[in-house]
């Protein structure tokens, strides 16, 4: 009796001694959380696209990285989110503010996650990524702030070479163009026919002339004046919009290119809101740059409430400009230099047919028969 008894006190002072362990874990663990407490934020992030698959990951795709795979992991190797968070990415409420596409680069783009909020954050996150993407800012939000959702519009800019401008009929040296003032003026006023409210289904692929969807809404489109790098002339076209479809700001550049190179005619923008198929050519993504995000209506609401912060980064552009003046205007500069994708672009513009819309070419080939 006595030998069982002694038995079932170990077993006992077992559990107890587990039990305490346990206790001692949680208790461990609860004045870790308490310590570095998990908070909704916003990170300002810059990235250099060149060699991603665009920004949004592909769960389960491993052969087409994208910045999100580099962010979640430096995320997890500097202890914000758990290791599980990563692999599930709505455990921590991540939200993206904007898409951007392959090649594409970004120098303000936000994203909004739930984090423990550790020391040295942006140091720690940082580390563990590599030099051409940088996380520049960080702000506490709203607890069900979401960036996309909030965003009330969008700053893209596309940096091109003002080559791309001269007429087809003459023959230009790439290095020795340089873009004069009256074609400057005619850029911008067929970028100007984008504002207001407009049609963009024949701008983006899988969206049909009645979706709702296709309507956007466009604040300001314009070309700055032109600059050399490299002997070469470039000009950066800046187009600010609610929001844009996938492909919509590289067909938007690619038809007024076209138009302008006096392969279309400038009739062709109108007919393109209409319901008829529209042939538009896409331009190289490898100059389009996600700009700003604006947060106007949120910062309205909270920005002045004493508790959280408006999501306005006027301390942190002089970081913005330095990671664009390091990362990315070289790369776009570079890269259009070795593997001449505007030229290479430019050269297929003549195959494409801006005169017919789908129904004509239909009745043709009726007529044909």
């Amino acid at each position: 009796k006595s030998s069982s008894e002694a038995v079932e006190r170990l077993e006992e002072n077992g559990h107890q001694n587990k039990r305490l362990k346990r206790d001692a874990d949680e208790d461990d663990a609860e004045d870790q959380n308490k310590k570095s407490p998990k908070r909704k934020i916003v990170l300002l992030m810059a990235y250099s696209g060149k060699g991603y698959h665009g920004m949004q990951r592909n769960v389960g795709s491993s052969q087409f990285k994208t910045i999100e795979d580099d962010l979640v992991s430096a995320l997890v190797q500097s202890g914000c989110i758990p290791e599980n968070h990563g692999e599930d990415m709505k455990k921590m409420s991540f939200q993206r503010c904007a898409r951007t596409d392959k090649g594409v680069s970004a120098a303000g783009q936000i994203v909004s996650l739930k984090v423990r909020l550790i020391d040295d954050i942006l140091e720690k996150i940082n580390n563990h990524l590599p030099s051409h993407i940088r996380i520049l800012g960080l702000k506490r939000v709203t607890g069900g702030f979401n960036s996309k959702n909030k965003c009330d519009a969008r700053t893209y800019s596309y940096m091109l070479p003002t080559f791309a401008f001269a007429h087809k009929d003459h023959d230009v040296q790439e290095e020795v163009y340089r873009l004069d003032e009256e074609t400057l003026k005619k850029v911008n006023k067929l970028l100007a026919c984008y504002k207001g409210t407009h049609n963009f289904h024949n701008f983006t692929s899988q969206k049909g002339p009645r979706d709702p969807s296709a309507k956007r809404y466009i604040m300001e489109m314009y070309c700055g004046e032109p600059f050399v790098r490299e002997n070469v002339e470039f000009a950066v076209i800046k187009v600010k919009g609610q929001s844009f479809m996938m492909h919509q700001i590289r067909k938007m550049i690619g038809l007024v290119i076209a138009i302008v190179k006096g392969y279309a005619a400038e009739s062709i923008i109108e007919r393109s809101w209409g319901e008829e198929k529209v042939d538009v050519p896409k331009a190289p993504g490898l100059g389009l740059v996600l700009e700003r995000v604006h947060f106007e209506k949120y910062n309205r609401r909270f920005g002045n409430d004493g508790l959280h912060e408006p999501l306005e980064w006027t301390e942190e552009e002089e970081k913005i400009s330095v990671f664009k003046e390091q990362y990315i205007y070289p790369t776009i500069i570079n890269t259009e230099r070795e593997e001449k994708s505007m030229v290479n672009w430019l050269n297929t513009l003549s195959i494409h047919d801006f005169s017919s819309s789908a129904v004509g070419i239909q009745a043709n080939n009726k007529n044909a028969k």
